[in-house]
């Protein structure tokens, strides 16, 4: 294939504990895209390596493609024919943002053929329409911790950089959960208590965050808008939770959709990752551990 620049776009965690929908952080765990034109304009061919390559799509309903074209459709122009070279590294559903990789690829590969006419806010608007909410799209295309959500037509975000002695070590087991049956099991209504608990939380996550003071941080991972419903689809999850409780980390979450948990620790935190898995096989779900550190920046180019 011939040499272009190489996307880079990262995986992401949703939500952060109380952030339902609203916030959401980068990690250091890449899918790429490398394309060159093919064809007549319109036509499109895809490769898939890794992640997805025996299920993903290769025609145009591949996602990349259809946030490529949607982006084209915005700049009112034609697309080109190109054929994409996709490394995935991402697990698929498992609540590490691969649908929104796809998404903010094929988005931001449009705009460099484009000639990058499109601001970041533009690309973050076509990034939202396509996948509904803004929580991991945004930070995979802007880096960092993010707070954003939708506000009629418009998209707002704040972006703060994430301190550096913090890292994640994420759970991953070994079955998929789609975001559409992870949605399924919440309530329509939630009381006002719940409300005001996860107000409070993100509140204290933020600004513990912000000031760089984790006194307190541990209470803030608390949540009672998401967790406990979709704990009904990961057995052992609430279990797993508890028990990172005790340990010398700063919070746990239940990462995205799930069935992914993350575990927030400053870089030399010692603490027995192991126990939580073994909850979860005594649950019959197996996993991998990822290493993953939370970075500034989104989308980048090679």
């Amino acid at each position: 294939m011939k040499k272009n620049k190489l996307i880079l776009v990262p995986a992401t965690s949703a939500n952060v504990g109380p952030g339902f929908d609203c916030l959401g952080i980068a990690l250091d765990l890449y899918n790429e895209i490398e394309y060159e034109y093919a064809g007549e304009p319109g036509d499109f061919e895809a490769e898939i390596i890794g992640e997805g390559n025996d299920s993903l799509s290769k025609g145009k309903d591949n996602l990349i493609y259809i946030s490529f074209k949607k982006t084209f459709d915005f700049s009112k122009k034609n697309p080109p024919g190109i054929k994409i070279k996709q490394t995935n590294r991402i697990p698929l559903s498992r609540g590490l943002g691969s649908s929104s990789a796809a998404i903010v690829g094929g988005i931001v590969l449009a705009n460099e053929i484009l000639g990058n006419t499109l601001t970041m806010e533009e690309m973050l608007k076509i990034a939202v329409d396509i996948e509904g909410h803004p929580d991991n799209v945004a930070p995979a295309l802007l880096g960092g911790f993010v707070i954003s959500f939708k506000e009629n037509d418009d998209i707002i975000s704040k972006k703060i950089n994430v301190p550096e002695e913090i890292s994640t070590t994420v759970i991953v087991p070994d079955f998929h959960l789609s975001t559409k049956e992870s949605r399924g099991v919440l309530p329509k209504v939630v009381s006002m208590g719940d409300a005001i608990f996860n107000v409070s939380r993100v509140s204290l996550l933020v600004s513990s965050l912000i000031t760089e003071d984790y006194k307190m941080i541990k209470s803030a991972f608390a949540d009672k808008l998401h967790q406990n419903y979709r704990a009904t689809l990961i057995p052992g999850l609430i279990e797993v939770i508890e028990e990172a409780g005790k340990m010398d980390i700063l919070g746990t979450a239940l990462s995205g959709a799930g069935p992914s948990i993350i575990i927030f620790h400053k870089k030399n935190a010692i603490f027995n990752v192991e126990k939580l898995t073994k909850i979860l096989e005594n649950n019959n779900i197996f996993s991998k551990i990822y290493q993953l550190k939370p970075i500034q920046n989104g989308v980048i180019f090679k």
